[in-house]
């Protein structure tokens, strides 16, 4: 009998052949300049077609959300027609794709920024991390806190890329509300210091991140809308005095949307699992009442496992779909994985992007 990890499953409206996902995975590889996708793109996301769902890579919604060089975007014409030739090349491989839409905040280097302005975030406090910029990692340049007025143009901008994503070919957009970027930025005590609406109180500093939500699903309907978020982990320097109290409040809000799924970094993003006492994944995943994806140092073992228990019901996987195109194959047949070569994780051609080989592949080479 086929495992449940590789049995069909519905996210919503998007009906998926397994219940594998590839997770977002920023590579640095769009043009600099239009922050359009290339040929190289169609075939790497056409190669990583068997996962059930596959995530873009962080994809901005405007010119001032980019933080990192050559990261695509999906707010013009240009862009659209790009990944219009991905979406395509992923539907004929019988895939399903959803656009990461992404704005960083204060993860940002003026370099990177529209005229050189200051990055924006919800108060004007440095990340203190570093960013990819044409020299290469720098300091994070120190933001300007979001006029009160200007955050309607801000939910506008999201609302606007999820329509372009719509025009693109998707099949859904997943909006990023974790790891640090702007959005978690407005969820956690630590980057937000408004005294107005979008701050101080749990509901205020939820309240964009909702906006934005409400937004993105009127232009999608319902069942083709996911969300990330990351309540316990510290990336980019994101800190929250109360982190479950805020998920909590998020999930029972976000049931009433009927979102695709809900994605979970559970832990610390890319790091260890373990959660401070008081802190729950379980807990968040029992209330909310929609498809859950999970995602955090899954391997097949732990991946079977959580989808047959009933702890999620997608597992999200990225790092070893880097080296490993055909990766739920692999699975699905215990077989070696490929091992990944970290220096060209960001940047750079088809070197580490799309010549990694299959297993199919390897086998007739032997």
């Amino acid at each position: 009998m086929t495992e449940k990890l590789f049995q069909p499953a519905k996210l919503g409206a998007i009906e998926i052949r397994n219940r594998i996902a590839m997770a977002p995975l920023t590579r640095n590889r769009a043009d600099d300049v239009t922050g359009e996708v290339g040929e190289m793109h169609v075939d790497y996301y056409r190669q990583r077609a068997g996962a059930g769902l596959i995530i873009t890579e962080a994809t901005q919604i405007s010119p001032e959300g980019k933080g990192y060089i050559q990261t695509p975007g999906i707010h013009t014409e240009g862009q659209v027609a790009a990944w219009r030739r991905v979406t395509d090349a992923v539907h004929a491989a019988g895939g399903k794709i959803v656009c990461q839409l992404w704005h960083v905040g204060r993860i940002s280097h003026t370099s990177l920024q529209p005229e050189g302005q200051a990055p924006v975030a919800p108060s004007a406090l440095n990340a203190g991390v570093k960013t990819f910029t044409q020299k290469g990692f720098e300091e994070t340049s120190t933001p300007r806190a979001l006029e009160l007025t200007e955050i309607p143009r801000l939910v506008a901008d999201y609302a606007h890329a999820a329509q372009m994503a719509k025009a693109a070919g998707f099949d859904g957009v997943e909006v990023h509300g974790a790891n640090g970027y702007l959005l978690d930025q407005f969820l956690k005590t630590g980057s937000n210091q408004r005294q107005d609406t979008y701050g101080g109180s749990t509901e205020n500093r939820a309240r964009l991140l909702l906006e934005v939500m409400e937004a993105v699903t009127k232009v999608w309907g319902p069942g083709r809308v996911g969300l990330r978020l990351s309540p316990f982990s510290p990336a980019n320097g994101a800190t929250d005095a109360d982190p479950q109290e805020m998920a909590t409040y998020l999930v029972r809000q976000l049931n009433s949307l009927d979102l695709a799924y809900l994605h979970l970094v559970e832990g610390a993003t890319g790091g260890s699992r373990e959660l401070a006492e008081g802190h729950s994944v379980a807990a968040l995943r029992d209330l909310f009442t929609g498809p859950y994806m999970g995602n955090n140092g899954y391997d097949r073992d732990m991946a079977l496992e959580a989808v047959e228990s009933g702890a999620v019901d997608v597992v999200a996987i990225g790092r070893p779909f880097i080296a490993n195109p055909d990766l739920v194959e692999r699975f699905e047949r215990a077989a070696p994985l490929n091992e990944g070569d970290q220096s060209s994780w960001y940047g750079g051609d088809r070197t580490g992007y799309t010549d990694y080989p299959t297993l199919e592949e390897q086998e007739k080479a032997a």
